[in-house]
């Protein structure tokens, strides 16, 4: 995706976390049910998300539990993804003023994808799984979006979209959106575990995105 909303002046960027922010499921849990892995994903999941554990190596574990699934699974899990309460809100409020929104994910892009495009979101990172033969194998395909490869993000789409730091916006709810949030010109725990509402700037506990509006002067 790019930023086809770029051009006029001044507006923010705003990037947000995917599972439990974008979305109100962890999509990996998604898959985890139709593979028979649920309890040990969300367990692993929840410990990864209060910083208890390495990302990287806690996203291997859990896709290991994945391989076999087909495309029909994550067809599947597609379909059960719910768009969080005031994101399409948001994403007009922002390209009203000419800004732009992304989405970085530690989750995939096989998931992500046509909910992003459906949203009308500028940009998205995320996750592969390998595939073979049709087949998810189990592992993760390039580079793994952890807390770093997020911030990474961040950085890259306002050199892009021509937009400052400080005019940033980042928007998460796990460890793994401390150094996101940290490079952001305004970090933002929604709806998150207590490292990420003690560390961020601002936080939002009700799950309704819109009220990201207010913080950039755009509403109430």
């Amino acid at each position: 995706m790019s930023a086809g909303h770029r051009g006029r002046v001044g507006g923010p960027l705003v990037v947000l976390d995917a599972d439990s922010t974008l979305i109100r499921e962890e999509a990996i849990e998604l898959l985890a049910e139709a593979a028979g892995s649920l309890p040990l994903v969300a367990a692993v999941t929840e410990r990864a998300m209060r910083g208890e554990l390495d990302f990287a190596a806690s996203l291997r574990e859990r896709v290991a539990t994945l391989a076999g699934l087909g495309e029909a699974d994550l067809a599947h899990a597609r379909t059960r993804m719910t768009p969080t309460q005031g994101i399409r809100e948001l994403v007009a409020g922002v390209h009203a003023v000419g800004g732009v929104v992304g989405v970085v994910s530690g989750g995939f892009h096989e998931l992500l994808d046509p909910l992003a495009a459906s949203l009308d979101l500028d940009f998205c990172r995320a996750n592969r799984l390998e595939t073979v033969d049709g087949r998810l194998t189990g592992r993760v395909d390039g580079p793994i979006i952890d807390a770093e490869a997020k911030a990474v993000a961040l950085a890259e789409w306002a050199d892009a979209a021509s937009v400052p730091l400080r005019r940033t916006v980042a928007v998460g709810d796990g460890a793994n959106d401390l150094r996101m949030l940290d490079r952001a010109g305004l970090g933002v725990a929604f709806c998150a575990k207590p490292v990420v509402r003690e560390q961020a700037d601002v936080a939002i506990t009700t799950p309704d995105l819109s009220q990201v509006l207010p913080l950039l002067g755009l509403r109430g």
